[in-house]
């Protein structure tokens, strides 16, 4: 098991080369879930993830004999960028191996802090197999993302700068993939601060660890938004530090991470992927766990598409009520869409989108089907304009 002194030594190891990340109290969160939050911004580190802190610390023990020989690493995301660049500042040379549905942004961000970018497999079991293949060719040293004592004492130096940041805590919660950012915050946290009570959180479909601390399971897998956490299986070392030292793991759903990702851009002003929300979505779906205790959350990525952003953003406005989607059964007349328009600006609605169906909808040749989503300030303004649109027409909330 590593140290409190690996990860000291990680720090020193590592200063100047990754960026002191701002610890903030966020008023605006502990509003909105009845704790004390405070918030570790990883999502600010040059290649948006804690992940470089690992790498970085991975790369500079290397021997000179092994830098001549290059670096592989397996990636679909930030750990990628972070030995991509950490590589690149060292002058090693760098193969990363990404499985083939990798997002293009992704892609073009690795190669663009200096590596080789070699797409294989549908999976990434598949690009792990053609990376451990290739690896084993032509010599190179293999950066494991997680497994690997150097990457967890790297991923720990995010816990030393946040425990002298933030004050006195009652709990850290942190998210878990392959379990290099909780392992090595959890030594530092444990060495530092016996009493602290060490949280992680994992994702539905990817919750190997809901027993915990009963033995692990085989997770379903499948789609997530937080695929930076989309890890069936943690990594041997990391799994034995998590059950000696962690006191709890949680399984949030996805609406729970949605919910996280756009309260921290609303409330907290922050981007964040949904591994990097994980941490908030804990506390929004567990507050009696919670409720009065200062807790403290890292951020742990923004690397977020922006078009997964944006949709978040809308689908979390549709569940509470801020967007409204009404269906109206209309005459098939002039000015009967001017006047719906009126009455929605009259209330204060912003449309948003209009689709208006008079062939294959409508109930009579005589009407219309209208479907328009209206922007709304909150769930009584959402009810008011359906109100005044029910004073003429027939409405329904699709």
């Amino acid at each position: 098991m590593i140290s409190l002194e690996d990860i000291t030594a990680a720090a020193e190891r590592i200063r100047g080369k990754v960026i002191r990340t701002p610890t903030i109290a966020s008023h605006a969160l502990s509003k909105a879930t009845g704790a004390d939050i405070t918030l570790k911004l990883e999502n600010l580190q040059a290649v948006g993830s804690f992940k470089e802190r690992g790498a970085a610390n991975k790369l500079a023990l290397l021997s000179a004999e092994e830098r001549a020989r290059g670096v592989i690493a397996v990636s679909a995301g930030n750990h990628a960028q972070g030995v991509a660049r950490h590589a690149s500042l060292l002058g090693i040379d760098a193969v990363i191996v990404m499985p083939r549905f990798t997002p293009a942004g992704k892609v073009v961000r690795t190669r663009n802090w200096g590596a080789k970018v070699l797409l294989e497999g549908e999976s990434f079991a598949e690009a792990l197999a053609f990376a451990q293949n290739l690896q084993a060719r032509e010599g190179r040293t293999f950066v494991h993302p997680y497994d690997d004592p150097a990457v967890m004492a790297g991923q720990g130096t995010c816990a030393l700068e946040l425990l002298e940041d933030a004050g006195p805590l009652d709990a850290l919660v942190v998210p878990i993939g392959g379990g290099g950012l909780l392992s090595g915050c959890a030594v530092a946290a444990r060495a530092l601060r016996p009493d602290l009570r060490l949280i992680g959180v994992q994702v539905e479909n990817y919750d190997s660890l809901c027993a915990f601390p009963g033995p692990a399971t085989r997770p379903n897998g499948g789609a997530t938004i937080a695929e930076g956490i989309a890890v069936l299986q943690i990594g041997q070392q990391t799994d034995a530090v998590i059950r000696k030292l962690v006191d709890e793991v949680l399984v949030v759903s996805e609406s729970a991470v949605e919910n996280a990702i756009t309260l921290l851009a609303e409330g907290a002003k922050q981007v964040s992927e949904g591994a990097g929300g994980a941490a908030l979505a804990a506390v929004l779906t567990y507050p009696e766990l919670f409720r009065d205790k200062k807790v403290a959350l890292p951020i742990s990525g923004g690397n977020i598409d922006s078009r997964i952003l944006a949709n978040t953003l809308l689908r979390a406005m549709l569940r509470d009520g801020r967007i409204l989607r009404l269906v109206m059964e209309i005459p098939d007349r002039p000015g009967v869409l001017a006047d719906i328009s009126k009455t929605i600006g009259q209330a204060g609605g912003n449309i948003i989108e209009v689709s208006h169906q008079r062939l294959f909808a409508a109930p009579s040749v005589q009407a219309a089907e209208l479907e328009v989503m209206i922007e709304a300030r909150d769930p009584e303004h959402a009810a008011q304009i359906t109100k005044a649109l029910e004073k003429t027409y027939i409405v329904r909330r699709a």
